[in-house]
Order: structure tokens, then C-alpha cells, then sequence
């Protein structure tokens, strides 16, 4: 199996600690998070590819959180949670997740539904390498597919377009100067390009913005450039 990287989100630091090592024994990569919120910030961070997600926990339970997450990503979600009851459980899964496991759980059963779950994701073709799809909430850009969606919605960009965003999302929180921009899409020197690039950017905002006027992603530095936020 590819190397993929693992969320471990409960507020009880142990079980963390010990669901990490069984994990990292298998050859996964493990992350952590105490709660809800601390997740949705991991996630914007690194490309996860499967949650093991408490449901009881401070700040944002593992329900909640699911639904959050459900709002861009569809990666496999394994819901794990001291309540056995029928109810409880189907609660989760109507929540988007894929899977449920009662505490105390085996850790061995554990993994094998972790490995299940990726093995059923990677062979559905869903999962793309790390490198392959970058997130910026809930802008996605496919490097593999060359494409673009806005909250699951694909957004359709010229060529050029898709190439700045592509530069732009690959170095999040990085502004880069017009002249950089013209420079690294173009692959020519600036000559008076900063129109085109103006004009360019505007067209972006108009696709991939609600609102273009107040931008949620493709943000500009005045006096500097553009950036798209971390």
C-alpha cells in the first residue's frame, strides 16, 4: 500500500499515542488532534487521507467535525466512540462517516478497518497522491486531472488561468509580484505584462470567488501581489 497519512483525532493523549504506533507500525504516516477544531486545522495543513475521529470530545465533537468535514473532502472517516448503541451509530454514519468502532476496540481490528478503508479508497480511484491535490479550504486544485473545484464544484479555467492558481496554491501564504507571476507563467520577461496579469486574476476571482469583490482565497498584498491563503 502507498504510503498515506493518518488523522488520530480523540482528546484522551493515550489512545493517540498507542493508535500512532500501530498505525506507524504498518507503514502509515500518523498525525494527531485533541478535538474537532484542532482536526479541521490539521487538515489545512497536511493532505490526510483517512480520520480516526472520537466522537466525544471538547470544542467540536466527532459528529459535528464530520459534517465540517464532509463540506470539501471526501476522504474515509472511521468514527470511533464509547457509545455501542444502534442509534449512536447510525448517527455517524448519516453524518458522512464510512466506518464505526466501539471503545474499548482491539487495536489490531482497528487497523485492519484503517487499511480497509484505504485500500477501498485507493482502488475506487478517489485518492490521489499527496503531491497530486492540494487544499485551500474548500478550493481544491487535481494536478494529475488539471482541474479546479470550488466546494466540489468544478470550475472551469483557461490554460493560463489554471497555471497561475496552480503556482499560486503550490505556495500558499507566499505573495508573489506580478512581475513574478508573468514571469513564471509566462516564462518570458515582464514587459509591461502587468495588465495581463491584472486581467487574469480577475477572471479567477469571477470563477472561483462567492463574492470577487471580497475574496476568500486569491488574495491581494497592495503595493506587493497575490497570494492564496494557507
Amino acid at each position: 500500500m502507498q504510503k498515506c497519512n493518518v488523522l488520530i483525532v480523540d482528546d484522551d493523549a493515550e489512545i493517540v499515542e498507542a493508535v500512532g504506533i500501530y498505525l506507524r507500525n504498518e507503514g502509515l504516516n500518523a498525525y494527531s488532534a485533541g478535538n474537532g477544531l484542532e482536526a479541521l486545522e490539521v487538515l489545512e495543513r497536511h493532505d490526510i487521507h483517512l480520520i480516526v475521529l472520537d466522537v466525544m470530545m471538547p470544542k467540536l465533537d466527532g459528529i459535528q467535525a464530520t459534517l465540517k468535514i464532509r463540506e470539501t473532502r471526501n476522504i474515509p472517516i472511521l468514527i470511533v466512540s464509547a457509545k455501542a448503541e444502534d442509534a449512536d451509530k447510525i448517527i455517524g454514519l448519516n453524518a458522512g462517516a464510512d466506518d464505526y468502532i466501539s471503545k474499548p476496540f482491539n487495536p489490531l481490528e482497528l487497523t485492519a478497518r484503517v487499511k480497509s478503508l484505504l485500500g477501498r479508497y485507493t482502488r475506487l480511484g478517489t485518492y490521489k497522491a499527496a503531491d497530486d491535490v492540494i487544499y485551500a479550504g474548500g478550493l481544491s486544485l487535481n494536478k494529475s486531472t488539471k482541474t479546479i473545484t470550488v466546494d466540489e464544484e468544478e470550475v472551469r479555467l483557461t490554460a493560463t488561468e489554471y497555471k497561475i492558481v496552480e503556482l499560486l496554491m503550490e505556495n500558499k501564504g507566499r505573495v508573489f509580484s506580478i512581475e513574478e507571476i508573468y514571469e513564471k507563467v509566462w516564462r518570458e520577461p515582464n514587459c509591461n505584462g502587468e495588465n495581463t496579469v491584472a486581467v487574469h486574476i480577475r477572471r479567477i476571482r469571477e470563477k472561483i470567488e462567492i463574492n470577487p469583490r471580497e475574496p476568500k482565497y486569491l488574495k491581494v498584498v497592495w503595493g506587493i501581489g497575490y497570494k492564496i491563503e494557507k
